[in-house]
């Protein structure tokens, strides 16, 4: 059959600054006569997420007259390695027809009526794609793909006889009439984004005969926008300019993006988020909405291309780049302002966000990030999360670092955020320096009970079988307990249950164990908002902890923990662990600082937050934290109390183990009549 594509006859000059266009290949038919059946279009740097994954895709088209056989057939990105995924049982291409091939790169079931998933991906850099017969020699027909442009299709044009770049993809349909040699460079701005005092007028630049169009509401702009006048756009208030450059001749470009904010004041970081509003409040596809359908909008998983700039509390501006955005959190994606996630994609430019914004950390770059809404907490404090976490510093317990920001979505004030990161496979890999992109695929992490359900990345085999070992072997059998010393990092997981049960975490459903490769199961601390709530003489954060091996699980897998207090060594390793965390985050000076610092800072925030949502009242913030302090004063002390009653220590083993440490919190955290109120509830055995 006739070769999809052809040499352009280009001149020198044309040709070198050009991307390189497809070659002529010969195709042989392995199909019975008169059956063809090309490579029509392929996407190697997408764009379109579909639950969290934009696989690259190629399709195959049949312009025969009659439907094709491809069982057994095989496809590659290498030439030379042409048998390399094969297609299954049952596959067919009807007469006229396309299907779509997603190049996952990963295992994967291999699909069928009409979508398949190979094994392999396919490089934006370049690469050669070939469809091979069932017999694995006879070329059906193959396919050159040039370096390509992010979120471009590379394909044969309607009725064309030579590949070219497509200006809209389409999967599994017909391609477009037109096709281009190249795309237009991105304009840039006169202007970046950020802090004016005044009135400020923005211009941009083009390559020589490209028309720039432009708009301020956030839309990605199109032939139909307005031009870019040459005096440029004036903004005397607040607003956002987007600017894409068209030719006759070209792929209409990226999209330049900038956010102007005018007498604006900034006391912390700034965030500002520009996307179409297709994507963000569309009833039918917005991804910040509920919608109309049975499943809200924000729980569909759309992910949506954004502009993002980060301004610091000076105003510089540290990243502007095209990444993408989604709704995120769990149950409060009902709140009216939803948590957003942000990541880097190559597709749409840089695969990083090339900064760090937390202070306690010393990366240079993140792949994701979180504007966390403050969730379940965001009609009361708004700094839970962010403080109790902070608590865990220098525990050696991985926690997720934080700052306070304010956001602005299409040039509109959004309200106060907490910047958090994000637990991924990528936040694992910075805390433990895996770099290795295969070794960082390789990360296990896991929710609650570990269950399939429950696998956020990797897989859950080995913490079950490792589970299962607990739950039925006596540790106290040297060979038993080396086993498990083996496979699980003990003072991770002691030093994370100590800390669940001093702040009395009653969403017992929020843990997360993770092993890098080669390396053991640990735990990381996640969402515990729920922290020092209401009650602190409540048992129950810590009966989700110490129950029988043999007992139930709640959510999460008790047996681990519990088959080692069962060994008296571990036992006593545990207890000196949870007087340790005592003394080192949870003695009141420490923890005032740390409440003081948040509570300093979202003073200045919030009364422009209540005004923008009107879900909160200063008064009642003030005296929310103030409850929540005295909750984190005294829990601490409490639980030990409480775990000399779970654990049934004696008063003998409380003043080995905790009695300096209780003396500390006493002296510390309580007032002289909360001091007398305690006593006499207690006997101070830590007195004796």
């Amino acid at each position: 059959m006739k070769s999809t594509c052809k040499a352009f006859s280009l001149l020198l000059a044309l040709f070198l600054i050009l991307p390189v266009l497809c070659p002529l290949f010969p195709a042989v038919s392995a199909l019975a006569a008169g059956d063809s059946v090309i490579i029509n279009e392929v996407m190697a740097s997408n764009g379109t997420y579909t639950n969290g994954h934009a696989y690259d895709w190629l399709e195959l088209y049949n312009p025969g007259k009659k439907a094709v056989d491809l069982s057994g057939c095989w496809l590659s990105n290498d030439p030379d390695k042409p048998l390399k995924w094969q297609f299954p049982s049952g596959s067919k291409l009807g007469a006229g027809k396309y299907f779509t091939v997603y190049c996952t790169g990963e295992e994967h079931d291999k699909g069928k009526n009409s979508v398949y998933y190979t094994t392999f991906k396919i490089s934006a850099k370049g690469a050669t794609l070939i469809l091979t017969a069932a017999d694995g020699e006879t070329v059906i027909t193959r396919l050159y793909v040039p370096r390509q442009y992010g979120t471009v299709s590379w394909g044969l044009p309607k009725g064309g006889d030579a590949c070219m770049f497509l200006a809209s993809a389409t999967p599994g349909r017909e391609n477009p009439k037109k096709g281009y040699a190249y795309r237009c460079e991105t304009p840039v701005l006169s202007m970046e984004g950020g802090f004016y005092d005044g009135k400020i007028t923005v211009t941009a630049s083009g390559a020589p005969g490209d028309t720039l169009r432009y708009t301020t509401d956030g839309s990605t702009p199109t032939e139909k926008s307005k031009k870019l006048p040459g005096s440029g756009v004036t903004f005397s208030a607040t607003g956002c300019l987007r600017v894409r450059a068209f030719n006759d001749n070209a792929v209409p470009s990226a999209t330049a993006g900038a956010t102007y904010l005018i007498k604006e004041e900034h006391p912390v970081p700034v965030v500002c988020l520009i996307s179409d509003e297709k994507y963000l409040f569309n009833e039918k596809t917005g991804a910040l909405v509920k919608g109309t359908g049975s499943t809200p909008n924000y729980e569909k998983e759309f992910e949506y291309p954004a502009n993002i700039e980060y301004f610091d509390e000076n105003g510089e501006c540290l990243i502007n780049q095209v990444g993408t955005f989604t709704a995120a959190g769990h149950s409060a994606r009902q709140n009216t302002q939803k948590s957003i996630a942000l990541y880097a994609r190559n597709a749409y430019g840089d695969n990083l966000f090339r900064f760090n914004p937390f202070p306690k950390r010393n990366y240079a770059e993140y792949k994701s990030l979180l504007l966390r809404s403050a969730n379940s907490d965001a009609f009361s404090t708004r700094l839970r999360d962010c403080v109790f976490s902070s608590l865990a510093e220098g525990l050696d317990l991985l926690y997720q670092d934080g700052i306070a920001v304010e956001v602005y979505i299409n040039g509109r004030y959004w309200g106060h955020y907490n910047l958090r990161e994000k637990i991924n496979k990528y936040f694992v890999a910075a805390w433990e320096g895996v770099t290795d992109e295969d070794d960082i695929d390789s990360i296990d992490i896991l929710a609650r009970s570990g269950s399939d359900q429950f696998t956020q990345n990797g897989s859950n085999a080995d913490w079950l079988e490792l589970v299962q070992f607990c739950k039925t072997k006596d540790l106290n059998i040297p060979e038993n307990l080396a086993w498990v010393e083996e496979r699980l990092d003990i003072d991770s997981l002691f030093t994370h249950a100590a800390f669940e049960m001093i702040i009395g975490n009653g969403d017992f459903t929020n843990v997360r164990m993770y092993r890098v490769p080669g390396g053991k199961w640990k735990y990381l601390l996640f969402d515990v908002e729920a922290g020092f709530n209401n009650d602190e003489w409540n048992p129950d954060p810590i009966g989700y902890y110490i129950r029988p091996v043999s007992g139930k699980y709640q959510g999460f897998r008790h047996e681990p923990l519990n088959a080692l207090l069962a060994v008296p060594e571990m036992k006593a390793r545990f207890l000196n662990r949870y007087a340790q965390i005592l003394e080192h985050s949870f003695l009141w000076p420490y923890m005032n600082e740390r409440f003081t610092a948040w509570e300093d800072t979202l003073r200045l925030l919030l009364p422009r937050h209540i005004a923008r949502w009107k879900n909160l009242k200063m008064t009642a913030w003030e005296q929310n934290v103030n409850a929540v302090k005295n909750h984190a004063r005294r829990r601490p002390a409490v639980s030990v109390l409480l775990l000399q009653k779970a654990m049934k220590l004696t008063d003998a083993e409380m003043r080995t183990y905790f009695g300096p440490v209780m003396k500390q919190l006493i002296d510390t955290n309580f007032t002289e009549k909360e001091k007398k109120n305690f006593f006499g509830r207690y006997t101070p055995w830590w007195e004796e």
